[in-house]
């Protein structure tokens, strides 16, 4: 599922995969979306949420510097955030799930593996990432009560808080801003590749004990307030 279909098209021949153009905040698109796919592929047993879109750095209040007077944060970015990035992931989740439970348990009783994705700032939210952090704390408070409600249908769900990661989202900061952030996680001294947290991602999807838990994969950096 993706918004981009040229690159989506692309990635999808590749890897002999199926693209699927979907807005994570309509449902319609959503469920089309997973019709599109099963009618190639069958039901699915896996579900990785990945959508998700940043904003732009802005305190809840502050005073404008240009003429002193006392600025809001603007509502309608805190709701865009949060439809895409927690509500989307929700929506995906009950759309997937839903198709998982018309499928024979595995021999352990395993249906399906949900997983998502958070971020450190869940937990180390920066001065500006208000609405961001709110929607990944959200994702990691779900996490725990939709693997409970699913575990006797034998469905696991699992999230991913990962730390800096070298993803388009840190692709569209200034090279030098990439460094810096680059340099401040403590080991190792870089960015994350994304092959480290599809390592991750299949490990979860293997390991049958690893339900009901967020990890986060980050060098062991925590964020500063700014």
């Amino acid at each position: 599922f993706d918004l981009n279909e040229e690159q989506g098209e692309a990635l999808a021949k590749e890897i002999g995969g199926v693209f699927c153009k979907v807005n994570v905040t309509s449902t319609e698109e959503v469920e089309a979306g997973f019709a599109k796919a099963r009618a190639a592929n069958g039901q699915e047993r896996i579900l990785v949420n990945c959508a998700g879109v940043g904003g732009g750095a802005q305190k809840t209040a502050s005073l404008d510097r240009t003429t002193g007077k006392p600025k809001e944060y603007p509502l309608e970015n805190f709701e865009r955030i949060i439809n895409v990035n927690l509500i989307g992931t929700f929506r995906c989740i009950t759309k997937s799930t839903a198709g998982m439970l018309t499928l024979a348990p595995q021999p352990d009783g395993d249906r399906g593996v949900v997983l998502n994705t958070a971020s450190v700032a869940a937990f180390d939210g920066q001065i500006g990432q208000t609405a961001y952090s709110a929607s990944k704390a959200g994702i990691v408070g779900m996490t725990l009560p939709i693997a409970r409600d699913l575990a006797k249908v034998g469905i696991r769900v699992m999230t991913i808080a990962p730390g800096l990661f070298d993803t388009p989202m840190l692709a569209l900061l200034p090279e030098a801003a990439r460094q810096s952030l680059a340099e401040s996680v403590p080991f190792p001294n870089r960015l994350g590749r994304p092959s480290e947290f599809a390592a991750l991602a299949k490990h979860i999807i293997e390991n049958p004990m690893l339900n009901g838990e967020t990890i986060r994969l980050d060098g062991a950096i925590r964020m500063a307030p700014k």
